[in-house]
């Protein structure tokens, strides 16, 4: 069993134990991580939020634990695995990644302070009151996804001014950011009078199935929502673009890294980082009420020049001169890319 497994397990057998036993002996602070993905996929962004509790003088082990829960892409369970940290009486809850655990947590308890990260406006989702005074005990960052769909659509117009029909692939189990990406792309969709073709996927055969629908349907370009579930399919997604020689744009820079055509979204490096710094000084003290929403300062647009060159695509100078980066995946990558290309005749 690895380290950081093992502090968890014991913290959360802490956690579930009676607060008389907490009075006898010195007890570290045990964080609860609520999250709809699966762990692998959260193991990118826990280093960040380590360095944020760092700065506010927590190390793990040392004098904090961690009570992990991962829903594996099944947002029905979210709900009964909030309930499952307030029974252990976690001293704090992070709701990572998604609106739907920040509800489930809040729902679940009035009282321990939680931290989130949300794609979604939180006060119009009934999270906080205000972004300045919060309220209640709960805080945390906002994602900034709103308008997001329509920023990468006006991007692959100008990366594919030919791509008249372009595909979006979104999680229909994650109705409040779905609905919202949904909406902006549509309504973005007309305004630059492309033909956008909704396409739903909550399991790995959806995927699939997804895929196959958009290449019958000659789809030009697709579209991945940042749906959590989605982006911890990410390398299928990206491994199945490639088969069919599809342009696809994403939201994270590691789907870029990974071997994905194009990125834009928000840099969520610093996203996490508050997160740990937030919990850190609630843990130490402060009212999650009092501490602002923070919103993303900072948006990153990646550009694959391998899967590009794969892809028989010519990046126009202009995209290339506004890329925050450029990169190159592996070989592989492209040699799926090429052969697509030469069965769908491109």
């Amino acid at each position: 069993m690895r380290r950081r497994e093992l502090i968890a397990l014991l913290g959360g057998a802490v956690a579930a134990g009676p607060r008389g036993a907490r009075a006898q002996q010195p007890v570290m602070p045990v964080v609860g991580w609520l999250s709809p993905r699966e762990r692998q996929a959260e193991e990118e962004v826990l280093p960040l939020f380590r360095q944020g509790m760092g700065e506010q003088g927590f190390v793990e082990g040392r004098n904090y634990a961690f009570d992990f829960q991962f829903a594996d892409g099944h947002y029905d369970q979210i709900p009964a695995f909030a309930v499952e940290l307030v029974r252990r009486r976690v001293d704090a809850i992070v709701a990572i990644t998604s609106t739907v655990a920040g509800r489930a947590a809040q729902n679940a308890t009035k009282t321990i302070p939680i931290v989130f990260i949300s794609g979604t406006d939180p006060v119009e989702a009934g999270l906080v009151q205000s972004l300045n005074r919060p309220g209640g005990n709960i805080t945390g960052v906002v994602n900034s996804l709103t308008n997001m769909a329509s920023k990468q659509l006006g991007l692959l117009r100008e990366l594919l001014p030919n791509a008249t029909t372009i595909a979006i692939i979104t999680n229909p189990t994650n109705p409040g950011l779905t609905d919202v990406w949904a909406k902006d792309a549509e309504a973005a969709g007309a305004a630059i009078r492309r033909r956008i073709l909704l396409l739903n996927a909550s399991t790995e055969g959806e995927i699939d199935r997804a895929f196959s629908h958009l290449v019958e349907s000659r789809a030009h370009a697709l579209l991945i929502a940042p749906d959590p579930f989605l982006y911890g399919r990410i390398d299928h997604i990206i491994a199945l673009a490639a088969r069919h020689a599809v342009p696809t744009m994403y939201t994270r820079r590691s789907a870029a890294v990974a071997g994905g055509l194009v990125t834009y979204g928000v840099n969520t490096d610093n996203l996490h980082r508050v997160v740990g710094n937030y919990v850190g000084r609630i843990l130490k003290g402060e009212k999650p009420g009092d501490l602002p929403v923070q919103q993303p300062t900072k948006f990153e647009f990646v550009i694959n020049l391998k899967t590009a060159k794969a892809l028989g695509i010519e990046i126009p100078p202009m995209l290339l001169g506004r890329a925050d980066e450029v990169i190159e995946s592996n070989d592989a990558i492209s040699s799926r890319c090429s052969a697509a290309r030469s069965r769908r005749g491109h």
